[in-house]
């Protein structure tokens, strides 16, 4: 654990408010908070302390009533010495306070820099620093499981445990290299082969939990398509309960997309309203037609609409057979159910060979069937409620995806006898990739570029 130079921000959010907190951290951050502030000696007051007082100019004037608190290292949120300052919200005593604590020494911080810190004096690995900003940023409940899951260790525990077996065993590999000559072989190959099996058992599910960890972080994007008078707009205002777009009998009202924002289950739907799919009748329904299949190639979900009433089962199964083309996740979904006959709906059902969701939206009827359908489709269910880990981050995908794939060359050569040299490499590999991805290997640039995403005070 080291201390670096004092530094100072706001750690509250921006913008006048009842109360802020300037948080200072690094060696000397006691005695810089002691020289602007007037009441006990911070100097001489123990870790997790708070104390009432006022903070002054250098002529002795009054800028703010405060309370201060002190943590002392290493029992702070940086390992460093820490003293926040909570003072009225006012941006006017936020820049004086600040100012004081320039004046005294310490400097402005960059973004990120005291989670930076507090990686760099092994609070957390770099894994669990980057949830810290994934946990600010969460806006639901899915993203807040998924976060604090993160903080808490989640994956990366597990992953730094078997990455030091591992490198006993490449060490043991290499040590093979040095005595060449000699066929001699340190690492037993039975047992090197199950460590790379129990650790690619460990890869496999939070591999294939990225979809989904994608999905809650930034939300599900769910297009809603479908023909000309489907009821897109009239399900889009259902859901959202607001008339948010132009509801018409005119067909090729929509003409551009319309997005919205819609909660459901502690999951994020960003929900889509598109132009109906037809044959356009002039240049700006083509358009919009276009924007709407680019919609529907970038989407995580679609919802396919059709005209229970109007649609022929000849107009069904092409439209189904469209859609399945596409290889998008989606949900097959009927509306005007109160306009149809139970036959006619099994009719529909049966040609269309898989579940539908009935509703009919001018109605606002069976909407709860369908956010519960939509719900269980992106299937988040589990793992966020048992909080089992979920990657919701490419940069630790892309690592965890180099371990396995050099994990697997590795056991493709134990199968084949390769010399121990060709071994090594692909265990370096393995290795460099979990280190990166835990933050035991790092460069600047990789920092910086992970830090500079947080927001200023953390």
């Amino acid at each position: 654990m080291f201390q670096l130079e004092p530094i100072a921000a706001l750690a509250t959010a921006p913008g006048i408010g009842a109360i802020a907190v300037l948080r200072v951290s690094g060696e000397g951050a006691i005695d810089i908070a002691n020289r602007i502030f007037q009441g006990k000696d911070l100097t001489t007051q123990g870790s997790h302390t708070a104390h009432f007082g006022t903070v002054r100019n250098t002529d002795g004037s009054i800028i703010d009533e405060v309370l201060v608190t002190v943590f002392r290292a290493p029992k702070s949120f940086t390992k460093e010495d820490v003293v926040e300052i909570s003072c009225h919200g006012s941006e006017f005593i936020i820049q004086q306070i600040l100012r004081r604590l320039t004046q005294e020494g310490a400097r402005l911080a960059r973004p990120g820099e005291f989670t930076q810190r507090a990686f760099l004096n092994g609070q957390f690995d770099l894994v669990q620093a980057e949830a810290v900003a994934d946990l600010i940023a969460s806006d639901s409940d899915a993203s807040h499981r998924a976060a604090l899951t993160q903080l808490r260790g989640g994956f990366s525990k597990q992953l730094k445990t078997l990455r030091q077996q591992l490198i006993d065993f490449v060490a043991l590999v290499e040590l093979e290299l040095d005595f060449g000559e000699e066929d001699v072989e340190f690492a037993h190959r039975d047992k090197l082969r199950q460590l790379m099996l129990d650790i690619r058992r460990v890869l496999h599910p939070l591999l294939d939990s990225f979809s989904t960890g994608n999905a809650i972080k930034n939300g599900v994007s769910t297009v809603i398509v479908g023909k000309p008078n489907a009821g897109k707009s009239t399900l889009l205002n259902a859901l959202l309960n607001e008339e948010k777009a132009i509801v018409s009998d005119i067909p090729g009202t929509t003409r551009d997309t319309i997005e919205d924002e819609l909660f459901i289950d502690g999951i994020r739907f960003r929900l889509i309203d598109t132009a109906g799919l037809r044959q356009a009748t002039d240049q700006i329904e083509a358009i919009g037609i276009e924007r709407t299949q680019q919609k529907m190639r970038d989407a995580s979900l679609v919802i396919y609409l059709f005209d229970g009433k109007n649609s022929s089962p000849d107009d069904l199964q092409t439209s189904i057979a469209e859609i399945r083309s596409s290889g998008k996740p989606y949900l097959l979904v009927g509306n005007k159910l109160d306009a149809i006959t139970e036959n006619e709906r099994q009719t529909l059902e049966t040609i269309a060979a898989e579940p539908i969701v009935w509703i009919s939206a001018a109605k606002h009827s069976h909407l709860d069937t369908l956010k519960t359908s939509l719900s269980s489709r992106v299937r988040t269910d589990t793992a966020v409620q048992t909080g089992s880990a979920v990657v919701t981050n490419a940069r630790h995908y892309e690592h965890l995806t180099g371990t396995d794939d050099a994990l697997a060359r590795a056991i493709a050569g134990l199968d084949v006898g390769v010399t121990p040299d060709w071994l090594a490499m692909d265990l370096r590999v393995a290795l460099r990739h979990l280190g990166e991805l835990t933050g035991e290997i790092t460069t600047d640039d990789l920092l910086e570029s992970i830090f500079s995403k947080f927001c200023i005070g953390k």
